[in-house]
C-alpha cells in the first residue's frame, strides 16, 4: 500500500485507503479493520495525507516531514490521550512546530496516524520523491 493513496475522512476515526471514487463519494478501506465501504461526499470531507500541511515557526511543512522526524527519533511515542505528554514529545521530536496554531487534538491525531502507518508497514513519503528516486536510478 502506498502513502499517496491514504486519506483521512471527517467524522470517521483512523486512516483509509482510497479504493475508488464516484461522483457522490468514495469507496474506502479502513487500515484498522480492513473493512471496505462507501462514504458519501455529502456527509464527509476527504483529505489526502500528502496534501496535509503542519504549521511551523518558519514555513509550513508537509505532514510527511513530521512523520519522518518521528521515524528518526529515539523518543518513545506518548499515550495519545495525554495532551501534555504529546506536546512534550513534539517539542523534542519537531521543535519547529508552531504550538500556538497546532492544537493538541491535531498532535494526538498525528500520533495515532503514525501508529497506524507503522502497524501497516507504510513508509511515509511523497509520491514526487518516489518519482525522483526512479529517475535518478535510470
Amino acid at each position: 500500500m502506498e502513502y499517496s493513496k491514504l486519506i483521512a475522512v471527517t467524522g470517521l476515526n483512523g486512516l483509509f485507503e482510497l479504493v475508488g471514487s464516484k461522483t457522490d463519494g468514495a469507496i474506502v478501506r479502513s487500515l484498522d479493520d480492513k473493512s471496505t465501504k462507501f462514504v458519501s461526499s455529502r456527509v464527509h470531507n476527504f483529505s489526502h495525507l500528502e496534501s496535509i500541511e503542519v504549521y511551523t515557526i518558519r514555513e509550513n511543512v508537509n505532514l510527511v516531514d513530521v512523520f519522518q522526524a518521528m521515524d528518526g527519533s529515539k523518543e518513545k511515542l506518548p499515550d495519545e490521550k495525554d495532551a501534555a505528554a504529546v506536546k512534550a514529545y513534539f517539542k523534542k521530536v519537531y521543535a519547529d512546530m508552531d504550538f500556538e496554531r497546532v492544537y493538541a487534538s491535531d498532535m494526538k491525531k498525528m500520533i495515532k496516524w503514525y501508529g497506524i502507518l507503522k502497524v501497516n508497514n507504510i513508509e511515509p513519503k511523497l509520491s514526487e520523491e518516489e518519482e525522483e528516486n526512479t529517475d535518478e536510478q535510470a
